[in-house]
């Protein structure tokens, strides 16, 4: 019974009850008018639907009174943007259309079944009404008392099945398009594309830092060699500054969504990794052909985070051994290698979050990464398409 009678207490029946007398505003003002022809208010419709900013009326009104809050956010199955194609125009038209029919039905039992409950009421008490339609009683009787709750409950029924029927028709001829649904697809591909890469910044940076730092510390206090203890804190400085710089940015761009990104590291920087590497105790030995000033952004953005990535895990998995870092700007490709003496450290091909995000970084830009075992050692290969 509760269940039953919770729509009375719910502000969005009153609302959705609303919308639909919305439209009886202009079919009054039309019965001022010219009472002979009621059809004339349908027939303006046709037109206005074909209007693209009346999509957009439409769906803001269809919000606002038909689901006001009932998710705590914007109904997504009503678009709220003007009519793009013809198809939205007509879906429009048939909507405003069907909404005015409604509208009549609800204006029409809102009157005439409290009309009625009051007179059968009257009837109950001896009053026999004479301008009532839907009661056509000569002799009254107390029993017509006991009906007159009955006119309300249908009254209840009808507003309460009219705007649950009006919000349906509103999520299906208002609702976004296949061509909408497509660029919002997209757009949730590209925000969740977006916390994807971000969330691989912050574990290739910081990733980087925390292992550089362990290495160093520990390679310090083993050392007992005061300079060579200050240029392991150095080291730890640097790379913390750095990765600091990175973590803000990213928080940035998480907090204000608008804010533009910081310039991301490229390969032209790629001295700071590798002399980084080399004051943790690796022996790097680079080779750099090509111009990297030329490498598209994108493409020596992520060529960058795959070389951090690769040196972070020669640090971790096989401490100071000897590095052989290629980087080769070609007409086509860029190509990254990284080799390093294959240890027992290394658990096999293919593990770890960092070596999937290596090839994720690759595959992004339509390139390929081969990461394991090569002839005795640790290899991460990589091409990147340039176009």
């Amino acid at each position: 019974m509760a269940r039953l009678l919770r729509p009375l207490i719910r502000g969005t029946t009153y609302t959705r009850l609303l919308h639909l007398w919305v439209p009886m505003l202009f079919v009054s003002v039309w019965m001022f008018i010219d009472m002979s022809k009621p059809w004339v208010p349908a027939v303006l419709l046709l037109p206005l639907g074909l209007i693209p900013a009346v999509r957009l009326g439409e769906g803001v009104q269809a919000q606002l009174l038909l689901t006001p809050g009932e998710r705590g956010a914007p109904d997504a199955a009503i678009t709220v943007a003007p009519s793009a194609t013809w198809r939205d125009r007509l879906r429009t038209v048939v909507w405003l259309e069907i909404r005015m029919a409604l509208g009549v039905v609800a204006m029409g039992v809102s009157v005439w079944l409290p009309v009625l409950a009051v007179d059968l009421t009257r009837v109950s008490f001896g009053h026999v009404p004479d301008d009532n339609p839907l009661l056509p009683i000569s002799e009254p009787h107390w029993a017509y008392a006991l009906l007159a709750p009955l006119a309300l409950i249908a009254l209840y029924a009808v507003v309460v099945g009219l705007g649950e029927l009006i919000t349906v028709i509103a999520r299906r001829l208002l609702g976004p398009s296949a061509a909408e649904r497509v660029a919002a697809l997209e757009e949730r591909t590209e925000r969740l594309l977006e916390r994807t890469r971000i969330a691989r910044e912050l574990h290739d940076s910081i990733g980087h830092a925390l292992t550089v730092a362990v290495v160093q510390a520990g390679a310090a206090r083993a050392a007992g060699d005061p300079e060579f203890t200050d240029r392991a804190l150095g080291a730890i400085e640097d790379t913390g500054r750095a990765a600091l710089e990175d973590l803000e940015r990213v928080l940035g761009v998480l907090r204000e969504s608008e804010r533009p990104a910081s310039r991301r590291p490229t390969l032209a920087e790629a001295d700071r990794l590798l002399e980084s590497a080399r004051t943790s105790g690796a022996k790097v030995d680079a080779e750099v052909t090509g111009a990297l000033e030329t490498v598209p952004g994108p493409v020596s953005r992520e060529g960058y985070r795959i070389l951090q990535e690769s040196l972070t895990n020669v640090l971790r998995h096989a401490g100071s051994v000897p590095v052989r870092v290629r980087i080769a700007v070609e007409d086509q490709a860029l190509s990254l290698e990284v080799r390093n003496p294959l240890t027992a450290a290394i658990s096999g091909p293919g593990r770890g979050s960092g070596l999937r995000g290596i090839r994720e970084r690759a595959a992004l830009l339509g390139g390929r990464a081969r990461t394991g075992p090569d002839d005795g050692d640790w290899q991460v290969h990589a091409e990147l398409p340039l176009r």
